[in-house]
């Protein structure tokens, strides 16, 4: 488990699952109530890293298959309720307890969250979690690219997303992807910026990196 200080916060980072997926455990450092982002898989895994903290939500990014697979669990060792993007929810079939839209703030102990359309393109309403100088991104861009696309318009559409929202944050923001490394808004910046600058034929899509596509 990695831990960062997030000033107010505690951000702890797992790994888990064959496909390398994070989970985050936002922590209150005054209080100990934390939200979990993501449900992927090793239930276990996840519980023990929240130990000590007491679990007042879980959020969802988005609902892909390998994000979900440890909910039900979760959801019934902590009792805590789950938010979900409305369009996520109802593209998998996944049970909210509440809804997550964009520009909704999510409190916990004296520190909050607030959720923006992040993933679009990757899936139908990926979210991003945002605090001063740290954003759970998702699968929305991860260090070298961003998130797998299935065609070329889902591929604009998350690419128009990342520059109007990701993008216009702070290039010293942190950001904390659903796979891989951390890495951050200048960085990623700069690797699109080169993949922006040349000139292609057609559109990409699938799992495309900045620097190679």
């Amino acid at each position: 488990m990695e831990k960062t200080d997030a000033g107010p916060v505690e951000i702890r980072k797992v790994r888990v699952g064959g496909f390398g997926n994070n989970i985050y455990i936002l922590v209150c450092k005054t209080t100990g109530d934390s939200v979990i982002v993501d449900a992927s898989f090793e239930a276990d895994q996840i519980l023990a890293a929240a130990e000590g903290t007491n679990v007042k939500y879980i959020l969802m990014t988005h609902c892909h298959s390998d994000h979900v697979q440890a909910l039900d669990e979760l959801r019934e060792a902590t009792g805590a309720p789950v938010g979900i993007p409305p369009a996520e929810a109802k593209e998998f079939g996944i049970k909210a307890d509440f809804d997550i839209n964009e520009g909704d703030t999510i409190q916990f102990g004296e520190c909050q969250v607030e959720a923006f359309l992040a993933g679009p393109g990757h899936s139908p309403a990926g979210t991003a979690f945002l605090m001063p100088g740290h954003c759970i991104i998702g699968d929305a861009v991860f260090p070298g690219g961003p998130g797998r696309t299935n065609g070329p318009k889902e591929f604009e559409t998350l690419v128009e997303n990342l520059q109007k929202r990701v993008y216009t944050l702070p290039d010293e923001t942190m950001l904390y992807p659903g796979h891989g490394d951390n890495t951050t808004v200048g960085d990623s910046k700069k690797e699109y910026t080169i993949f922006a600058g040349k000139e292609r034929s057609e559109t990409p899509h699938g799992d495309v990196l900045w620097l190679e596509a």
